[in-house]
């Protein structure tokens, strides 16, 4: 087969950006510029945001190579409007651009600036070893980060992102979403086949035989308390997401790692996942990492036609999650 040139990421997002500026006022957005020229979107911190801005910030966070559409579903008794995703470039476009990968931070003490950096630019500046797995770097004239953060950054973020991408201030756009908003939790929960992918590679997986993915989770209700809110956007995925993987492998690894990939596998499922982070005195690092996963998956060879199906959907636990305040 044709080995293919691989898409520039930032550059197929350019026109979705540009798009989210040019509609911010109907989309509940803020648009402005830091001193330094930069660009900065703010998309639930002083402004409403929605569901749509969320949407369209999910497909900017795949790097133009991926699709998110709302869609109302009957699957669940109390939880109609789910999120729909596809990618037919999943590995670039959640590990090498969706992934929040990059840890940003400035500053010391209570005031400090802490967040994590997603989307397209992450393949320009980011340093994450992850990058020479993918055998992937984006080169452009413009970039764009999503932060997951409750204020807006400090000029000194936007220019260490400038400068790690080679970019000057000007050419860069920092998209803001708070996980307590409205379009802050659908850029989450976009992230159903992210969170796949992310496992595949952690087990190990050879990622250059995922051929395409689709993925599909609740949308849920948002919390102005920022625990509640992280524990939605976790559980939706966690108890309710659903992956389909289609692979280029013969039917035992397909058959494995479809019974390695559901959440109900790691040894730490079983309630909300706020509930989990403050049993482990809020340390990421002590949660076993095989958690972040889909609740139920089906992978497909493409070698044989065959399919295998793991995981389960919790409804009980959703309604948990979604109805009931962390902590």
């Amino acid at each position: 087969m044709q080995e293919q040139k691989l898409p520039s990421v930032n550059t197929l997002t350019q026109p979705l950006v540009e798009s989210l500026i040019s509609n911010a006022i109907p989309l509940r957005l803020a648009v402005s510029k830091l001193e330094n020229g930069t660009t900065v979107i703010d998309a639930g911190i002083k402004v409403a945001g929605g569901l749509e801005a969320g949407r369209r910030i999910g497909e900017i966070c795949m790097g133009g190579l991926g699709t998110v559409k709302l869609r109302a579903s009957t699957n669940f008794e109390n939880w109609s409007w789910h999120l729909d995703v596809h990618s037919g470039n999943p590995v670039i476009a959640c590990l090498a651009s969706q992934y929040a990968g990059w840890s940003l931070s400035h500053g010391e003490g209570k005031g400090a600036f802490k967040a994590l950096g997603s989307g397209p630019g992450r393949a320009m500046g980011s340093k994450e070893e992850l990058f020479a797995e993918l055998k992937y770097r984006d080169e452009a004239e413009q970039a764009c980060i999503v932060i997951e953060a409750d204020v807006l950054p400090p000029v000194e973020i936007a220019d260490e992102i400038s400068e790690q991408c080679g970019l000057s201030a000007k050419q860069l756009t920092l998209i803001i979403t708070p996980t307590s908003s409205l379009a802050g939790s659908v850029q989450v929960v976009a992230r159903v086949l992210e969170t796949a992918l992310h496992k595949v590679h952690a087990l190990g997986f050879h990622l250059e035989n995922i051929v395409d993915g689709a993925g599909s989770a609740p949308i849920c209700p948002p919390s102005k308390d920022f625990m509640t809110a992280m524990s939605r956007t976790n559980d939706a995925i966690l108890f309710a997401g659903q992956v389909h993987l289609f692979v280029n492998e013969d039917d035992d690894s397909a058959d494995q790692l479809a019974r390695q990939l559901p959440s109900s596998a790691s040894v730490d499922y079983g309630q909300p996942f706020g509930n989990i982070f403050k049993n482990v005195g809020y340390d990421f690092y002590k949660i076993d990492p095989m958690l972040f996963s889909p609740a139920r998956v089906t992978v497909s060879s493409l070698k044989t036609g065959n399919s295998f199906h793991a995981g389960k959907i919790d409804s009980a636990l959703l309604n948990k999650s979604f109805s009931e305040k962390c902590g």
